[in-house]
């Protein structure tokens, strides 16, 4: 094969249409757009628009609100910790914090903190220092023999 044999696959490219190029090409006098209005005009961009009329998302209340300050927490769950535990990838017997599971690659970034949920099974005993668990989470792990240390004041459901 040289490089003047290449070819692309038959039908992979399509030649563009040409509109407006007599009644031979299927494509003339009014070029696909119909008959007069404001779409057949160029230079028209009507995305909400509803003639007038107030439209939809305007016509509709707002409603909720974003808060400008609020914590995004990396979520891990007990049942990952126990696996990477298994896999060797985290260290039973040391303590388990943020940097430690960032490292390991169980969480890519800490972000706000690490949160810890209850999914999964956990058997390790365990000593997790984290910025927020779940009250079941610290059960679980409690229940194993570890111990789950909540570093912020973030303890909820």
């Amino acid at each position: 094969m040289k490089l003047n044999e290449l070819r692309d696959n038959p039908g992979a490219t399509k030649s563009r249409k040409r509109v407006g190029r007599g009644p031979g090409s299927g494509m003339g006098k009014m070029g696909g757009r119909g008959i007069k209005g404001q779409k057949s005009r160029s230079g028209v961009a009507i995305k909400g628009y509803e003639g007038g009329q107030m439209p939809l998302y305007q016509r509709l209340p707002k409603r909720g609100f974003n808060k400008p300050n609020r914590k995004s927490f990396a979520v891990v769950n007990l049942g990952l910790i126990q696996k990477f535990v298994d896999a060797g990838k985290l260290d039973a017997k040391a303590p388990i914090t943020e940097d430690v599971l960032v490292e390991s690659g169980l969480v890519r970034r800490k972000l706000d903190g690490v949160r810890v949920l209850a999914k999964g099974d956990i058997s390790a005993k365990l000593t997790l220092e984290v910025t927020g668990a779940s009250k079941s989470a610290i059960a679980a792990v409690e229940k194993a023999g570890g111990q789950l240390t909540v570093t912020a004041t973030a303890v909820a459901e």
